[in-house]
């Protein structure tokens, strides 16, 4: 199948939170929700209201949200055995969530019948139809997991089709298909997809396919099961989940979207994709990987001067779609394999206006090498590239002059941190300041003697904020005397930007990236009142 509506079910509240790492309180899920809603997903499963008090909570505070799009789905499993639907407790914790659609997972798998749930296979039937027969008294909407489905398609295909039509006979709307542990091939998941769709052919319930990662190929097996006839996905955002993680759906929808012509959250919505993922993030305090496809910062990323010569005058030379699609952006990376297309595309997204065998761009070029070759590196130090530019192209982004500056730590006694106390002296316009701070280590002294000393002369400097700042050793054979690399990330209210600094001194480092990271705030704060002007 190509075309169509598929229907996306988000399940980053459930599944998602049971990958390593991944925490949301209860409060962080309502605004998970309104966010996913905002996005156009077509159910968000907001978790299981038997298993924690959270999901409880979450379930509560959903009572008076008012969602435009997304319908609320609780999760929950097929009664114990030894229970009827009614007296058992996980059951009405369901009914008692106020969620307008229920998410049932049941054992299609022989092997989890008899070794894990220890009933006959019998039993497992009539708990799948009956739960979904009792709970569609409660609910609008029906959602049968098929756990372990594929294996159980590999062990016992007689049973595992038994599984789905004791849900259907119960009630259930979608008969979805889990790769639990993640491990079907792509041409396995096709097969029995196909089996699935063809046996429900006309029977009034859509089909549905939830996969792992385990072998890498979740968002393909799901995209593969599309094709086969499935027309619900399941996923999570950014593919958080247990193990190896959920099929990702920020790669997923996108694929849907502009390859393969369905309809899933439209093409508007889609533009707030990369924003979506990387809050999620945020709000998991997880650093975004940068290689992540159609999200990440490096997804539309081109460093080889070849590269860049080609995205420049046609962008779908060296991009599979278009950036801004995703809500993403072209970045044009300098390093030592750039050409003087890097450069002048670098000039471009910063206003400079340069040719690109001039030879502004040829110094550029140059210096560029030549600082690559000594340890600098540009790609996540853009700040520092372009006062860089700035400065070889004949205008001098520098605002004060440094008369010098000293770092003392000292330590008093055993067992208490260091002290550490910075003092400067710099001048700005013929006048000069000096001025001692303390920090939490000399590089947070020294730029907090910066700064009081800047602030006096530049106020816009308060708005700086330091928000990482990382040290690689670039040569371990010197010892304790090796080169290092210093990054900082520096930021306001408006902008991100990275600085650089290279010495065997890691003060010294420091202080280059430091220096750089307030000049380039007093520069592009520069550059914005002359453009409004």
């Amino acid at each position: 199948m190509s075309g169509g509506k598929v229907y996306i079910y988000d399940t980053t509240l459930r599944d998602g939170t049971q990958g390593e790492g991944v925490n949301f309180s209860a409060r962080d899920k309502v605004r998970v929700l309104h966010l996913l809603d905002d996005l156009g997903i077509d159910y968000v499963e907001g978790g299981y209201p038997g298993s924690n008090p959270r999901d409880r909570r979450f379930f509560e505070l959903c009572r008076t949200a008012k969602l435009r799009h997304s319908h609320l789905v609780a999760f929950g499993m097929t009664h114990k055995t030894g229970r009827k639907p009614d007296s058992d407790p996980l059951i009405d914790e369901l009914v008692q969530s106020g969620a307008e659609a229920f998410a049932i997972v049941g054992k299609t798998s022989l092997l989890h019948v008899r070794e894990v749930l220890g009933t006959t296979p019998e039993e497992n039937l009539q708990s799948i139809h009956d739960t979904l027969r009792y709970l569609a008294k409660f609910s609008k909407e029906l959602i049968f997991d098929a756990e372990h489905f594929f294996d159980a398609f590999k062990e016992d295909r007689d049973h595992a089709f038994k599984a789905l039509d004791a849900a259907k006979a119960g009630g259930a709307a979608w008969l979805v298909l889990c790769d639990t542990n993640g491990g079907s091939l792509t041409h396995e998941v096709v097969a029995a997809t196909r089996a699935v769709v063809e046996r429900f052919s006309g029977a009034g319930v859509g089909i549905g396919i939830h996969t792992h990662n385990d072998g890498e190929l979740a968002v393909a097996n799901a995209l593969a099961a599309v094709e086969a006839g499935a027309t619900q996905v399941h996923g999570t955002m950014n593919g958080f989940g247990e193990r190896c993680g959920n099929a990702n759906l920020c790669s997923i929808i996108p694929n849907l979207e502009l390859k393969m012509g369905c309809q899933t959250v439209g093409r508007e919505n889609l533009k707030k994709l990369r924003e979506v993922s990387h809050l999620l993030f945020e709000l998991a305090n997880i650093v975004p990987p940068r290689h992540q496809p159609y999200v990440g910062d490096a997804a539309f990323a081109h460093k080889g001067g070849m590269h860049v010569s080609g995205v420049t005058k046609v962008s779908r030379s060296y991009e599979h779609v278009d950036p801004e699609a995703i809500g993403n952006r072209r970045r044009v990376l300098v390093s030592d394999l750039s050409g003087g297309s890097n450069v002048v595309a670098k000039a471009r997204e910063y206003g400079v206006k340069v040719d690109t065998g001039s030879k502004a761009v040829q110094a550029i070029l140059a210096e560029l090498k030549d600082l690559e070759n000594r340890g600098y590196e540009f790609e996540g130090a853009e700040g520092s590239f372009e006062l860089l530019m700035q400065r070889l192209n004949g205008r001098n982004a520098r605002y004060f002059k440094l008369l010098g500056f000293r770092v003392i730590d000292e330590k008093r006694k055993e067992g208490e941190a260091p002290i550490s106390e910075a003092t400067i002296m710099i001048e700005v316009d013929g006048v000069s300041e000096h001025t001692a701070a303390v920090g939490n280590g000399p590089v947070n002294a020294l730029d907090n003697a910066l700064r009081k000393a800047l602030e006096k002369f530049y106020p816009a400097i308060r708005e700086v904020e330091l928000r990482d700042y990382k040290v690689r050793v670039l040569t371990g054979d010197s010892g304790t005397g090796a080169q290092v690399r210093v990054l900082i990330e520096s930021g306001d209210h408006e902008d991100t930007w990275g600085t650089v600094g290279v010495s065997h001194n890691i003060i010294e480092a420091s202080w280059q990236a430091l220096v750089d990271s307030l000049a380039y705030k007093l520069y592009k704060d520069e550059k914005r009142r002359a453009v409004a002007s």
